[in-house]
């Protein structure tokens, strides 16, 4: 049985645009929030495949989408090469013993990396048993520079000051952590495509930090290089990269994947102008429309009316938020599915 999200993914004609929310699994649903409740804590929930694959499935069952995504996080593949990993409140997540010196980059072990998220696996392994036959299955990771960003700051940052001193003053370091990273995530996405994601997408949420001849040293490079992994693999599997906040180094932008994420701060006019012609989009409404009905009527105009007849999967422009109602997520889906219907 052929998955519409897989077909729109290879630029197949498809009987409507196929629909899907990034962080769809989370905060927003109640059944997530009593799935969590059990799981104790956000790690324990990643770590158990059983409910993992319960909080996956919440968002194809009850808000109706196209595609389940494997609920995990970007940052068990730092914790499994080793870095101790917290999640504290208020805070998000904390490397207490960030990466500083080629002693703690020595420590990290890209094989054990890969074997020790065997949950992640295993958690793939349950949704696609689960799942509908025509409904799709997203595996994920996030870009090396993302994952290296917090590996090297510790947490969440705004100035990326310790990261981006790095690339400046020892580069050779900064690339020797970005090619460990790359090739403990090379290992991660093929183990998730073998345990059954129909398609794997490559999150760089903090790509917007980098000037742009240090995003393409220092992190699109190492994108193409994962991706051309992939590819040269698992040719059957498309591939989704999402670098958030470059709408101005588009004219640059190659590689071979299949679809670009297009982040809500880049008009989709302008990422149709300079990529439509060479990948499938996906995205881009703003996130918070969803507080509104009218206001979801209003984005997914915009976007049919720019995307019409052309290659595309709708999503939000970035995660859906924990304080949106439930009522409004389905609407959002249905009200995509319903006005893309033979266009």
């Amino acid at each position: 049985m052929s998955k519409i999200f897989i077909d729109a993914c290879k630029g197949k004609k498809t009987p409507y645009t196929p629909v899907w929310m990034m962080r769809q699994a989370g905060r927003y649903l109640p059944e997530y929030m009593e799935v969590r409740a059990q799981a104790g804590d956000f790690l324990s929930l990643c770590k158990d495949p059983e409910k993992a694959c319960a909080v996956s499935l919440q968002p194809v069952d009850i808000v109706g989408v196209d595609a389940a995504i494997m609920f995990s996080d970007i940052l068990v593949v730092p914790l499994e090469m080793g870095m101790e990993l917290k999640f504290v409140k208020g805070e998000g997540p904390v490397f207490p013993h960030p990466v500083t010196c080629m002693e703690d980059l020595d420590k990290l072990d890209i094989e054990k990396g890969a074997k020790n998220l065997q949950y992640v696996y295993d958690t793939i392994k349950l949704i696609r048993g689960k799942l509908a036959a025509d409904k799709a299955l997203i595996g994920f990771c996030g870009a090396p520079w993302t994952l290296a960003t917090y590996m090297i700051e510790g947490q969440g940052t705004k100035t990326y000051a310790k990261v981006k001193k790095l690339i400046y003053t020892n580069p050779e370091f900064m690339h020797a952590l970005l090619k460990k990273v790359t090739q403990t995530l090379k290992l991660y996405l093929a183990n998730q495509i073998k345990s059954g994601a129909d398609v794997v997408m490559i999150f760089d949420s903090w790509a917007a930090a980098l000037e742009e001849s240090a995003y393409f040293e220092f992190s699109w490079n190492y994108i193409k290089e994962l991706v051309g992994f992939i590819k040269s693999n698992y040719p059957d599997n498309p591939i989704i990269v999402f670098p958030k906040g470059i709408s101005g180094y588009l004219d640059k932008i190659d590689g071979d994947f299949d679809v670009f994420g297009v982040d809500w701060s880049t008009p989709i006019e302008l990422a149709k102008e300079k990529l439509g012609s060479k990948y499938i989009l996906q995205g881009n409404m703003e996130p918070t429309r969803l507080y509104s009905k009218k206001a979801i009527d209003e984005g997914v105009d915009k976007i049919i009316k720019v995307m019409k007849n052309e290659r595309h999967v709708f999503n939000l422009g970035h995660g859906i938020l924990p304080d949106v109602p439930v009522e409004n997520a389905k609407y959002f889906i249905k009200t995509v599915q319903e006005k893309t219907k033979n266009l």
